[in-house]
């Protein structure tokens, strides 16, 4: 096969999955849209919606597959394909956690907030900006922003870090607010889930470049991996 063609597939590969990365995108802006506007509907949306995103995953998964075992490519292109199937895959993870948070304020949609929404819209707005410029990066394989962008991720573990600690001492000092605090909690968590996912991304940058794995932005022990 011509190398034109070839770089075409190739190109084909990076374009859906960024594509994919918007669908992703969308879900987490729509999950917290429907927490403050109190949005059942829009909540429901976004958990319909997952069912696209994971078939964009397998459509990705199964190119690259073909990809694969239909041509001789180099070591640099098959980095490249397992580095998009993988990304796929931590897309479809990021979809699911947004996914979560609709499913969690469906539960709690009868309740009032426990608390004015302040660090979780700011957990969204530091998620959504990393993963949109991972992406960017793993496309024009630029190491120095993957690994800058993996470091910033150390600011959303500090904003679950304070959520939680706010919402202990509303547990502590009253009982019942235990239920509407633990919503908030795993919502943060969540988010927080899709911050770490966006460092796999990083990860998968450098990988794409030297062939070899780097763990970024290691979480101290004790925080879930």
């Amino acid at each position: 096969m011509r190398r034109e063609t070839f770089e075409d597939q190739l190109k084909q590969l990076l374009d859906d999955l960024l594509a994919m990365g918007e669908l992703v995108d969308q879900a987490i802006a729509q999950s917290l849209q429907s927490l403050v506007q109190r949005d059942k509907a829009l909540a429901r949306q976004v958990i319909d919606a997952d069912e696209r995103i994971n078939r964009a995953e397998r459509d990705l998964e199964e190119k690259c597959l073909v990809f694969i075992a239909s041509q001789t490519p180099l070591a640099s292109d098959l980095r490249t394909a397992f580095s998009v199937a993988t990304i796929a895959n931590n897309l479809e993870r990021m979809a699911d956690h947004a996914k979560g948070v609709a499913r969690i304020y469906l539960q709690m949609a009868d309740q009032p907030l426990l608390k004015p929404l302040v660090d979780i819209p700011r957990m969204v707005e530091k998620d959504r900006h990393m993963l949109r410029e991972q992406l960017r990066a793993f496309v024009a394989r630029d190491i120095a922003t993957a690994k800058r962008l993996a470091a910033e991720d150390d600011e959303v573990d500090q904003l679950y870090d304070q959520i939680y600690r706010e919402l202990l001492i509303f547990m502590m000092q009253d009982p019942r607010t235990i239920s509407r605090a633990t919503y908030l909690l795993l919502i943060a968590h969540a988010l927080e889930r899709i911050g770490d996912r966006t460092t796999n991304i990083a990860e998968r940058t450098v990988f794409l470049l030297t062939g070899e794995i780097e763990e970024l932005n290691v979480q101290p022990a004790g925080r879930d991996e």
